[in-house]
């Protein structure tokens, strides 16, 4: 493809397909008509807007005094951190890529690890959403960031990607795969993904030896309309779909300060209860996987 069919095809709402199915269909319009605060302010911190959540220690001299009027401010300031950490844990298991590179970010939201994937490899970023207002958010970021011709959101299911089998070094899904079926899903990665490419997922998912998803997991279920899968789930559907895991990491005690802290913001949305409270039971875990295409 070259950069000029790249731009040329830019806008996200020149062409919008049908949703696969009913439930699709809910999917798009959630997140067509979500605007969250906690999304959008955050994002306003630097310009990376982000669907997913965060790891590491709080840096709690950073937040000041909490009777300071920064105090507010600092806090968002140090989720979006937070946040951007995650996405740099999930870039840092892509393995070494390049100029040259194609990587995919499979359910790409408005955009923001796309432009850190770009940043950090000037690797060829392609994003896909079922949500146009998404994509164009995305595509507009791009644009003013100068890298239209090389980072783009699209419109499509992550089930059936337009990108030609073995084409991709690299894909991801951050936080994305509790929509779909996960057989589906990695049938999908196996055949973009190149012989030896690289897959990495961070997700939030039940943990087998609970039993049966949990309260808080059923919780979590409703607000975002979505289907929370196990971890054994995962790592049966990757060993059927020539996804073979190179690295397994429990990231839950390293997201749990972030949920305590947000917990305590103007930000809350009213399911901070059901993350902390399942993370600390352990019900519920948040887990990063990567996996090579074999």
């Amino acid at each position: 493809m070259t950069s000029t069919e790249f731009t040329t095809a830019n806008s996200a709402a020149a062409f919008v397909p049908a949703p696969a199915t009913p439930y699709q269909g809910d999917i798009a319009r959630y997140w067509n008509n979500e605007a969250r605060p906690v999304n959008l302010r955050l994002g306003d911190v630097d310009g990376l807007y982000h669907h997913h959540y965060g790891i590491g220690e709080v840096d709690h001299a950073a937040l000041g005094d909490p009777d300071d009027s920064e105090h507010e401010k600092k806090l968002i300031t140090e989720l979006h951190r937070l946040e951007s950490a995650q996405a740099d844990v999930l870039m840092d298991h892509l393995g070494p890529r390049g100029n040259d590179d194609m990587l995919v970010d499979a359910g790409c939201g408005r955009g923001g690890s796309m432009v850190m994937a770009h940043q950090r490899f000037g690797s060829r970023v392609e994003g896909v959403t079922l949500s146009a207002k998404q994509a164009d958010f995305a595509n507009q970021r791009a644009q003013e960031l100068r890298i239209q011709d090389r980072v783009r959101a699209r419109v499509c299911n992550m089930l059936d990607m337009p990108f030609e089998t073995g084409q991709v070094a690299g894909s991801w899904n951050n936080e994305s795969s509790m929509y779909v079926d996960l057989h589906d899903l990695f049938a999908e990665h196996s055949r973009i993904l190149e012989v030896g490419g690289r897959y990495v997922t961070i997700t939030g998912c039940w943990n087998p030896r609970y039993g049966q998803p949990s309260k808080w997991v059923s919780q979590i279920n409703a607000h975002f309309e979505c289907n929370i899968h196990s971890r054994r789930e995962y790592l049966r559907a990757m060993a059927d779909n020539r996804l073979v895991p190179q690295a397994v990491v429990d990231l839950t005690p390293a997201t749990l300060p972030y949920w305590e802290l947000r917990a305590t913001s103007s930000l809350v949305t009213g399911i901070e209860e059901a993350f902390i409270e399942s993370y600390k039971d352990g019900s519920f875990q948040y887990v990063l996987i990567a996996a090579d295409r074999v």
